[in-house]
């Protein structure tokens, strides 16, 4: 096998790893494994050429860094708003460790929650400490290489405009913010594995990503009023609660050495910067031997009996379909949305994300000085759009699965289209993920906004189905859940930006035709039209 450059790197920590009564030779050994299996993954459609031919085997993750690094300019403004590095170093830290923190619960939580080292290598002669280790290290590689994508053109633009010192403290400073997320999220886990298991314990991972995604955005708003601002300049003035903000804690060694500012909270704020990530880090290498114990609770397929579908759900499964294939895929589609545990600590995020955007933008049109009585006349209730940002991520999630071997079963059914698979599918998507979410905005929105918006709500669901039906595109004929998850690629986010982009214009039609004499109402009477010919066009296969 490769003799990989990370591992030569890994070899200086030796000693460290030693300390912590870790066998490194062996934590090496199954590192290097991983790593080159890494390099092995299946690929979907890249992974053959006009040929038919394989191409040369190659880590896709790595491969498709230029997309954050892609990202990462998008930091560079922010280094030239203004002086004050209080300001602008807390809030790159902000938008660095959103990214990051996002790709831990998406990407990476499948990883520290592989089962699978246990019952291949914990069968061997392999200490848990080891195994645990060789986890944590493997995702803190692929971290600091996912870290460095981002951060690379700030650091060196940061260099050249404000020297040297800026770029030894970025580095640090970045480093020890990757520290405190790896640990933190793994600290999280293990207490989540503590106190749950078997089937609730699968289900409480899921509620605690969303609340992760809740506390991502939330935390970014409270960042962003941690500052005044006076035209383009922005003051910051320490208080308690302040010290509940990681981004802050990065942010102040850059104040302290580049803007020469003193105090007893800046002294409060590096010290939880140095802290606090090599506490959690001890904290939870501490801890590995009862994590790992407590991982295999997730083989456990023991607790509350699942309730039978009602027959109210049947009655809307018949409903929504229009043939007993449909139906069949409906339910097949609705049981894996429901049951398999990957494929919802892959999309769960972006559930928390839909729910949570519309009303950032509402809060941030009040927060910009309208009053709640002039919100309520307006059209603020056109933020309820952000809701279908989930869509083109999970649509590209819906071909991926960790039973994808099964799909043969597709070839030998007796049916002459595959499109309608995808209709059972892309219904029960819309049934049991997107419209749960658009019916508990709608009744919130509704009561701050009356029942005015009602017909514009109409408008919004409509557009969401046909919206759904574009985003199906992004699979190019993939059929739902018959590809492995290791063949996804990061890149797969590119795929969602042209999609993303149709939000706005659909909100931006909408808006318009507010304006318009019974616009609404034609524009609704339109879309009733449109939606049942796009569902029977847009869809065939």
């Amino acid at each position: 096998m490769k003799n990989y450059q990370t591992l030569k790197v890994l070899d200086l920590f030796r000693k460290l790893f030693e300390g912590f009564e870790i066998d490194y030779p062996t934590m090496r050994r199954i590192l290097q494994v991983k790593l080159t299996m890494d390099g092995r993954r299946p690929t979907t459609i890249m992974s053959q050429n006009r040929n038919g031919k394989k191409k040369e085997d190659s880590n896709q993750f790595l491969k498709s860094l230029w997309f954050y690094a892609f990202i990462g300019l998008t930091l560079v403004p922010l280094l030239f708003i203004g002086d004050n590095f209080m300001f602008k170093m807390s809030l790159i830290f902000g938008v660095v460790m959103f990214l990051i923190m996002t790709a831990m619960i998406s990407d990476f939580s499948s990883v520290l929650l592989d089962v699978r080292d246990q019952t291949v290598i914990g069968t061997r002669p392999v200490d848990s400490r080891t195994i645990s280790a060789a986890r944590a290290i493997h995702v803190t590689i692929y971290l600091l290489f996912l870290t460095a994508a981002i951060v690379l053109v700030p650091l060196i633009v940061g260099i050249v405009q404000f020297g040297i010192v800026f770029g030894i403290l970025f580095v640090v400073t970045v480093l020890f913010s990757d520290l405190f997320i790896v640990a933190i999220t793994a600290l999280l886990y293990y207490v989540i594995l503590k106190f749950f298991g078997g089937e609730r314990l699968r289900d409480i991972i899921n509620y605690v990503q969303i609340g992760l995604s809740f506390t991502i955005v939330v935390g970014y708003q409270v960042l962003a009023r941690a500052f005044e601002f006076q035209g383009v300049q922005a003051s910051f003035e320490p208080v308690w609660w302040n010290m509940f903000l990681p981004p802050v804690w990065f942010g102040a060694p850059f104040a302290v050495v580049l803007n020469g500012a003193n105090g007893w909270y800046y002294d409060v704020f590096i010290a939880l910067a140095i802290l606090i990530p090599i506490i959690a880090l001890w904290i939870y290498l501490s801890l590995l031997p009862t994590f790992e114990r407590n991982l295999l609770k997730l083989m456990d397929q023991t607790g509350p009996s699942k309730k039978k579908a009602t027959k109210g759900m049947n009655r809307l499964a018949s409903l929504l379909t229009t043939s007993k294939e449909e139906h069949a895929f409906y339910q097949f589609a609705e049981r894996m949305l429901k049951n398999e545990r990957d494929l919802k600590l892959k999309i769960y995020p972006s559930l928390g994300f839909a729910i949570i955007f519309p009303f950032v933008f509402l809060y941030n049109g009040y927060s910009a000085g309208q009053s709640l009585e002039s919100i309520r006349s307006g059209r603020m209730y056109l933020t309820i759009y952000a809701s279908m940002m989930m869509i083109p991520g999970i649509v590209i999630m819906l071909q991926y699965s960790s039973k994808s071997k099964g799909a043969w079963i597709y070839h030998v059914t007796p049916i002459k289209h595959f499109g309608v698979m995808i209709k059972g599918t892309l219904k029960a998507f819309l049934t049991r993920l997107f419209a749960p979410i658009f019916i508990v905005i709608s009744i919130l929105y509704g009561l701050l906004f009356g029942i005015r918006i009602i017909p514009d709500l109409m408008i919004v669901l409509l557009i969401a189905i046909v919206y759904s039906v574009i985003c199906f595109g992004i699979l190019k004929g993939t059929l739902p859940f018959s590809q492995p998850f290791e063949s996804a690629g990061q890149s797969d986010g590119w795929k969602t930006i042209p999609f993303a982009l149709l939000i706005p214009v659909f909100g931006g039609i909408h808006f318009a035709l507010t304006y318009v004499p019974f616009g609404t109402w034609a524009y609704l009477l339109i879309l009733l039209l449109v939606v049942p010919l796009t569902w029977q066009k847009g869809l065939q296969r």
